[in-house]
């Protein structure tokens, strides 16, 4: 194998988009067209690149042509490659117009029902023409593989802390509360108040107790004494949740900041049910060796304004302003 430093000075990006083309084509024929050249040229730019290499990069198999495990590997760092340069254009096109941008956002489920509309809300005020997409990553490995891929640019939601430290950088936005919901015709509404060991035998909607909310929800019964509800419904899904809460049989224990959204659309509401102070943090994480770029800040800006009009919603204090 070449030294690096050579490979370095022989290898061009065009050599690399040859190359993807013709993986993602399965011909060469098929790629030369695409790319507006002759197909000789494109089986010399291979043949050129696994002469600098040492390696073959192509075989042909009964589907068409397939890289080898030197070809796969090339192709992960080409993709890398490609990918960090069109975050650059993108960064530069906002440089030449400050109203423009892209950002890819991670979000659990509860947080895009509260926080991360209004911040998106805010900072299209400010850039209008910037492009938001929002991937829905509500489990630590979730998160964790999409930042790692560069899917997403940061994670907006409940902070997983046994996440290693060293990989990723996180901000507290807030701490989220949990609060018993109901439908309104719930007959526990008309209470001034219930405790949570009268509802132990209502039919619960509870999430999974394998995961951070779910262990948070038993730790508070554990906290009144009480033996985990064997509710006949258990989902993950704060959809699902909603639409079984409708019916009017059902009560589960929500994000607190969730509520304004799910009363909107449902019409659901908090029931008086006084439980123990057991916060979960709520923030933003990112990759520690990766520079957020203008869009991303601009974001985190606007959610930081956003977590301070929610003291209400959240029953946590509002945070200074940055």
């Amino acid at each position: 194998m070449p030294q690096h430093s050579q490979i370095s000075r022989r290898l061009r990006l065009r050599d690399l988009h040859y190359l993807m083309t013709v993986v993602q084509t399965g011909s060469m024929a098929k790629a030369a067209t695409i790319l507006s050249v002759s197909q000789p040229v494109i089986s010399k730019v291979i043949a050129d690149m696994e002469h600098i290499l040492g390696e073959r990069m192509l075989d042909r198999s009964p589907r068409g042509v397939e890289p080898t495990i030197y070809g796969r590997k090339l192709l992960e760092t080409s993709f890398a490659v490609f990918d960090e340069l069109r975050h650059g254009v993108v960064e530069i096109e906002h440089l030449l117009d400050p109203t423009a941008g892209e950002l890819a956002i991670g979000s659990n489920e509860a947080s895009t029902l509260s926080i991360v509309p209004e911040a998106i809300q805010l900072l299209r005020a400010k850039h209008p023409r910037s492009f938001i997409r929002v991937v829905l990553a509500n489990t630590p490995e979730e998160q964790r593989q999409a930042l790692a891929r560069r899917d997403i640019e940061l994670t907006i939601g409940r902070v997983w802390p046994h996440l290693p430290s060293s990989e990723f950088e996180t901000e507290i936005l807030y701490d989220e509360q949990y609060v018993v919901v109901a439908a309104p015709d719930n007959p526990w509404r008309n209470r001034s108040l219930v405790e949570l060991s009268e509802l132990v035998d209502h039919p619960w909607i509870v999430p999974s107790f394998s995961n951070l909310s779910g262990q948070l929800i038993a730790e508070i019964f554990r906290q009144k004494g009480l033996e985990l509800p064997r509710g006949p419904v258990r989902t993950s899904s704060m959809q699902l949740a909603q639409h079984l809460l409708e019916q009017g049989s059902f009560v589960a224990m929500l994000p607190a900041s969730a509520l304004p959204s799910l009363a909107a659309m449902s019409s659901l509401v908090a029931l008086p049910v006084p439980l123990p102070d057991l916060a979960s943090p709520v923030g933003i994480m990112r990759l520690r060796t990766v520079t957020p770029g203008p869009i991303a800040e601009a974001f985190t800006k606007a959610a930081r304004a956003v977590t301070r009009t929610m003291e209400i919603r959240t029953h946590g204090p509002a945070l200074p302003p940055r």
